[in-house]
């Protein structure tokens, strides 16, 4: 029976109104957003290549890329002691395809710096700890310092006091020294230099007398007899040098200074994507191989989760600004 009348019209409106709807619903349908990570992440490092944070970087990325399913490039971005590549992850959106190693220098940078171009603990979102790396109170050959007792008779009894080097003005380096010239009461003389690796040709030579430098730096040449290793930063010795004390069982219980490594995304990136990349990297850390590369550079993994990273730059955070200020370090 066909209809007639009135009712085809009806009819027909019907029709075109529901083909209508269907064609504005299908856009939103394929508007959905593709599972993350859906195209390669960018992971910023505020330093040169071939530094300690670059190569613990590269090791991270090329596992957490296999985790994930896409590449993880690494991207150095070095300036004004890892402010620029900061900047630059606090600026990007927060979609998960831009992280940045957060490190010691960003919680020193916080009150070292009169003005920065982003707010260190306000633009970006944990994503966990990667790894903590000891220093090294290493002397020059030539100097009759076999231990920590010694280094502080020699700079009580000399004019001068003692020299100690660093790879930079607030530096890890630098402030490990501060604190030691703090918690000893030592006259010591800081000498800035623009890097590691010409503090250490300066040690090597003599014109400076000590230095706290990052392990993987002062390694080779303690191994190499050309400088004497006097104590280890952190709060255990480094199976690396097993017969070095730390500092803390050398007459200064509590002392622990280490640098450090971390995992950010921008602030505001979903929290699913910071859950995944957590879970990513802590099984990362936990690769023998990972491991294995890792102990030969003297650092520990630390897996743990986004709060635990957040408390431990906080406390970082405030550690060294009081260091700062005693210090007097400045930097515009």
């Amino acid at each position: 029976m066909r209809p007639n009348g009135p009712l085809l019209p009806l009819m027909r409106r019907q029709l075109l109104a529901l083909a209508a709807g269907l064609f504005v619903a299908a856009p939103n349908v394929h508007a959905q957003p593709p599972a993350w990570p859906a195209r390669p992440v960018k992971l910023v490092v505020g330093y040169a290549a071939g530094g300690a944070t670059d190569v613990i970087a590269r090791l991270v990325a090329v596992k957490l890329g296999e985790q994930l399913g896409q590449p993880v490039l690494v991207d150095n971005r070095a300036g004004a002691n890892s402010n620029l590549g900061a900047e630059v992850v606090a600026k990007s959106p927060p979609d998960g395809y831009t992280l940045y190693v957060y490190t010691i220098a960003n919680t020193i940078n916080a009150s070292l710096y009169g003005k920065l171009g982003y707010d260190p603990q306000k633009d970006f979102e944990p994503i966990g700890l990667i790894a903590k790396i000891p220093n090294i109170l290493v002397v020059n050959n030539s100097l009759p310092i076999k231990s920590v007792a010694d280094y502080e008779r020699f700079a009580r009894e000399s004019k001068n006091g003692i020299t100690f080097a660093s790879a930079g003005s607030g530096s890890s380096i630098h402030l490990s020294g501060e604190i030691f010239k703090m918690q000893a009461k030592l006259n010591m003389l800081h000498v800035p230099y623009r890097g590691s690796a010409p503090a250490v040709t300066d040690l090597l030579g003599g014109q400076v007398q000590s230095m706290f430098d990052n392990t993987p730096s002062a390694l080779p040449h303690v191994l190499a007899g050309r400088l004497r290793a006097i104590a280890i930063t952190s709060a255990r010795r480094s199976p690396l040098l097993p017969d070095v004390p730390t500092i803390a069982e050398s007459g200064f219980p509590g002392f622990d200074v280490q640098s450090w490594f971390g995992l950010a995304a921008p602030a505001g990136t979903p929290q699913p994507v910071i859950d995944r990349l957590n879970t990513e990297l802590n099984k990362v850390l936990n690769s023998p191989d990972l491991r294995r590369r890792f102990q030969e550079m003297a650092a520990t993994p630390e897996p743990g989760t986004p709060a635990q990273m957040r408390a431990f730059a906080m406390a970082e955070m405030q550690r060294w600004r009081e260091v700062v200020k005693v210090s007097g370090a400045k930097v515009e």
